[in-house]
Order: structure tokens, then C-alpha cells, then sequence
């Protein structure tokens, strides 16, 4: 089925944030006297969160993770200057407004998104955004995608998370929509069962509608 209700990601998914977040987590670690490579450093990040990279460093050095964390936040958006959007994000994000769906915004990350999206002459095409402002529990719970399901009143049939990793798929299905995966690199070790996976965003263009 055609889908034209889209919640979005995004790290890695609209925007390519990952090499600035990757520098800015070895500056924290080198900052507390640790060592991490960039490699492993993104695919921790990839295949699973920054929390689970902080916490992995952490429980390697003694550390406290919220040292880690802190370190990660202070510089993380010095380092974020105007990330680019992936090949094709715009254009499935005009599809979906031309056939009279919506996009949502779904992130971890603060409202700082929305500037970047911003930026990058995207934000206009969204209709609603959950950041890190709002208090819901993190992927793959469904609470925040339930939170703009149920808002909107959106047919969850015509719905889709759309996600670089496992927990953005999980979280879809966990809230009873489907879910596409933007694994551009192929790193992903999928445990997920995607609905639809895909290297390049253009690919999603025949899938709206």
C-alpha cells in the first residue's frame, strides 16, 4: 500500500549529522583521558545510539556515562555547522505534500532539528515535530510516534516511520505502522524485518502516493 503519512527521523536520515557527532564523542573521550576509534565510534552510533556508545566507553574506562554525555553535548554542537540533507530527502518530502500527506519529525535530538532543517530549506515541508523538548521515552517505544498518530488522527495504514536503524523500524511497528529503512552505507546488521530497505531516499518516491 501507498503511504503519504510520514514520520521522520532525523540523524542520519534526513540530514548526514554523523561526522560531526562522531568527532565531537572522540573529543569527550579524549577529554577524559580514553581512546575510541572514529570506526568504531560510528558504528556504535549506527547500529545502535549514542547512549549505548556512551555507556560502552564508559563501562570500558570506569567511567560515569553522564561524564561522557556531558562531554558529547558540550561539543557536539560546535562542531554541527549546517549538516547536509541526504541525496533525494527533499524531493520524497515535496512527493508527500503533492499527493495531500503530511510529514512528521520524530528525533532524539534538541530543537536544534528544526534550525538545521531550517537551513536546508526542509522544515517547511513538515507539519509537526517531537524533539527532545518533549518528554517521551526513546525509541523503539512508540509513545512519541503514538503521541502524533493519535494528534493528527493519521490512518495508520497510510503511515511509515522511516529510519537509518533498528530501533526507528521497531518503534514503528511497535506503534502498529510500517517501517522503512534508509541504510545508505549498508551497515545496518538488520534484526528489525523492515517493511521496505533502501540505499538512496529517491528509491521511497514510487512508494508515496
Amino acid at each position: 500500500m501507498l503511504k503519504r503519512e510520514l514520520i521522520w527521523d532525523f540523524d542520519g536520515t534526513l540530514m548526514d549529522t554523523y561526522p560531526a557527532m562522531v568527532k565531537a564523542f572522540k573529543q569527550a573521550v579524549t577529554a577524559l583521558g580514553g581512546q575510541v576509534t572514529s570506526e568504531e565510534t560510528y558504528q556504535l552510533m549506527r547500529q545502535q545510539s549514542v547512549g549505548v556508545a556512551e555507556r560502552t566507553l564508559a563501562d570500558r574506562y570506569g567511567w560515569d556515562w553522564h561524564d561522557v554525555r556531558a562531554g558529547y553535548q558540550q561539543a557536539e554542537p560546535k562542531l554541527q555547522v549546517q549538516p547536509a540533507a541526504f541525496a533525494g530527502a527533499s524531493e520524497v518530502l515535496a512527493k508527500v505534500k503533492a499527493v495531500g500527506g503530511h510529514n512528521y519529525l520524530m528525533t532524539h535530538r534538541d530543537p536544534a532539528a528544526l534550525a538545521y532543517l531550517a537551513q536546508a530549506d526542509l522544515k517547511t515541508y513538515f507539519d509537526d515535530f517531537v524533539t527532545a523538548d518533549q518528554p517521551f521515552p526513546r525509541k523503539p517505544d512508540p509513545a512519541a510516534l503514538n503521541f502524533i498518530l493519535d494528534g493528527h488522527h493519521i490512518d495508520r495504514q497510510q503511515a511509515v516511520m522511516i529510519g537509518d536503524r533498528n530501533l526507528d523500524i521497531d518503534a514503528g511497528h511497535n506503534a502498529g505502522i510500517a517501517g522503512w529503512l534508509f541504510d545508505y552505507d549498508q551497515l545496518v546488521t538488520v534484526t528489525s524485518q523492515p517493511d521496505v530497505q533502501v540505499t538512496d531516499l529517491n528509491a521511497l518516491l514510487p512508494l508515496i502516493g
